[in-house]
């Protein structure tokens, strides 16, 4: 299998979001930047995605990836080309996940989404409630790092949304 020697360009987090719309790939963006989005001041480095789990949607997402020459990420650097199958895994900069904490997948998910415009798209974001109850047991560091900023987001964000 090939390896890959450079190192992997930066992440264009927008233009992937705009692929994922214009596939018309049915996903909730969660993670790191559902958090930025929502005004939490923190840095996110790809883009964290549940997909819907029909036929459909996986071919859909399949051929966005192809289009975009991902790979599966490893931590010997080997490059993997991804099946249909894969798509529970992570790819490049975008991770693209059947189901995040405690199992939950698209359809417990949605419910606790907000839409928000992106470049004349509607995208499902994950909100920050759910994030918070979600990262609470997170034995992760960088998750419990982000938990105090993630509380004051929605602190300032309720207090904001309490006065008007």
């Amino acid at each position: 299998m090939p390896s890959r020697s450079e190192s992997p360009q930066a992440a264009d987090l927008s233009a992937l979001l705009e692929g994922l719309c214009e596939a018309r790939i049915e996903f909730i963006v969660v993670g790191g930047l559902a958090a930025v989005i929502q005004g939490a001041p923190v840095t996110t480095f790809d883009l964290d995605i549940v997909h819907r789990q029909t036929d459909e949607n996986i071919q859909k997402l399949f051929k966005f990836l192809k289009s975009i020459d991902s790979y599966l990420r490893r931590p010997d650097d080997r490059i993997i080309e991804p099946t249909a199958e894969d798509l529970k895994a992570k790819y490049g900069p975008l991770d693209v996940l059947a189901f995040i904490e405690k199992g939950h997948g698209f359809e417990e998910l949605i419910a606790n989404s907000t839409e928000i415009d992106f470049h004349s798209y509607k995208v499902s974001v994950l909100n920050l409630e759910t994030i918070l109850e979600l990262k609470r047991d997170s034995k992760d560091p960088r998750d419990r790092q982000r938990l105090p900023i993630y509380e004051e987001t929605l602190k300032l964000i309720r207090d904001k949304s309490g006065s008007q």
